[in-house]
This record gives structure tokens, sequence and C-alpha cells, in this order.
């Protein structure tokens, strides 16, 4: 038989576990391949570039082929870039009503 060398404390347990499991589930980042333009991309997305605009610059400029679909993905995740889309339509409604 073995010694108990203290009580169970079960609370304590599964507190344990959960944190575990917490850790497990967060999720890791992996760096872009579009991070070292994304102050180059974000203003020319402002400016009205399209997807498709900001691919070619990446392929001529920078030698750097991604699809437009990534290139997308990319923007929306950004902070700066869905701030400003979203202003946007409140301008365009407050000039509508006056």
């Amino acid at each position: 038989m073995t010694k108990n060398h203290g009580t169970f404390n079960a609370q304590a347990e599964v507190e344990r576990i959960r944190i575990r499991r917490t850790e497990a589930r967060r999720k890791l980042y992996r760096k872009s391949r579009l991070d070292k333009y994304r102050s180059e991309l974000v203003a020319m997305k402002q400016a009205g570039a399209s997807c498709a605009d900001l691919v070619e610059w990446l392929r001529v400029n920078h030698r750097c082929k991604v699809n437009r679909s990534s290139v997308d993905r990319y923007l929306k995740k950004l902070p700066e870039v869905n701030a400003a889309t979203t202003d946007v339509p409140e301008a365009a409604q407050s000039e509508e009503d006056s």
C-alpha cells in the first residue's frame, strides 16, 4: 500500500489540467513573408490599391511571389487596415446627412 502524503485537492488538479489545456490550444504565431512590407502594403491599400495591385508590386519590386488571397487575408488581420475601413462608411454617411 502506498502512503498518502497529503490530502488530494480535486479543485487544484482541475485548475492545473485546465491551464495545461489552455496553453496547448494557444495558437502559435508564424512570421509572415509579408511582415517585412507591412507599412508599404498598408499605405498602398489605404491609397486605393487592390490586392492584385499589391501582389504585382511585391512580385516586381521585391521578387516575392504570393497569392492575391494571401495578401487579402494578411491585410484583414491588421488593425490599422480594419480601423481605416470601418471609419470610411461613417464619414460618408455623415456627408450624406448634411
